[in-house]
């Protein structure tokens, strides 16, 4: 699976946007994008969607027992 922070930052690159550029588009500030793209794990769920939006995705609860499915 891959991680938020590698997934942000290479879908941010391949759209050839500086993360400043990014962070003004999604509506968030640009220590936001900053603090995904490092893997900072105190972030806030409301800016890591609006961040994920620009993709068309979201991160949402998913149940562990999905979760255990998939991996087998």
């Amino acid at each position: 699976m891959e991680l938020l922070s590698e997934f942000v930052k290479k879908r941010r690159k391949e759209v050839h946007l500086t993360q400043e550029e990014f962070a003004e588009r999604a509506g968030v500030a640009l220590t936001v994008v900053r603090k995904i793209e490092q893997g900072k794990t105190n972030l806030n769920l409301e800016k890591v969607n609006l961040v994920l939006a620009m993709f068309g995705h979201e991160l949402a609860p998913v149940e562990r027992k999905n979760i255990d499915d998939e991996t087998r």
